[in-house]
């Protein structure tokens, strides 16, 4: 007979077997239930946390924006609400690289722009004027009222912008000439 004490159960306890075979300690077993209480806790936080959003509420960080081609070479665009080319509202934002000029054109909606980071240069008329380009660094704001031609250049930087309108949206080049080719 082994001298090893019995539990109260009158199995006898004690380096018996491999370690797989030996029923786990109190402390093993507390500290695997303050494992799975805190899985728990954190499964349970975050489907409380991605749910305490209203119905309608959007949050969103720049990691998660996705990005796609936009609807001019080298321009890339993220959706936050809506669809500029369907009727209603929409906020997306446009990735405009450096060192480049978009000539007089103009919108049928009117549009509110905050730049984002970049500094956005912007000018109102009928032809591309350096002289009229005013410079709006991140933080900037401005509109666009509908249907009045303007232009604008992004220089050494790249610009993005967050562009607000009611859809849909068509781009109209004073010269059709200027219309960039996809």
């Amino acid at each position: 007979m082994s001298s090893l004490p019995m539990n109260r159960a009158g199995a006898r306890i004690g380096n018996e077997g491999p370690p797989s075979s030996r029923p786990p300690t109190h402390a093993a077993i507390q500290s695997a239930r303050w494992v799975v209480a805190v899985a728990i806790s954190l499964v349970a936080w975050g489907a409380i946390a991605a749910e305490d959003l209203p119905e309608g509420a959007l949050r969103i960080t720049t990691d998660e924006l996705i990005w796609k081609p936009g609807r001019v070479p080298g321009h890339e665009i993220a959706v936050l609400i809506g669809d500029s080319t369907k009727p209603g509202p929409y906020v997306e934002r446009v990735k405009f690289p450096a060192n480049s000029i978009s000539q007089a054109h103009s919108h049928p909606e009117a549009r509110a722009y905050t730049i984002i980071s970049g500094t956005w240069y912007v000018g109102y008329g009928e032809k591309f004027d350096a002289a009229k380009l005013k410079a709006l660094p991140a933080g900037s704001f401005y509109t666009e009222p509908a249907n009045v031609s303007h232009f604008s250049q992004i220089k050494e930087d790249g610009v993005v912008v967050q562009i607000t309108g009611s859809g849909p949206t068509a781009t109209r080049f004073v010269d059709p000439a200027h219309a960039p080719k996809k």
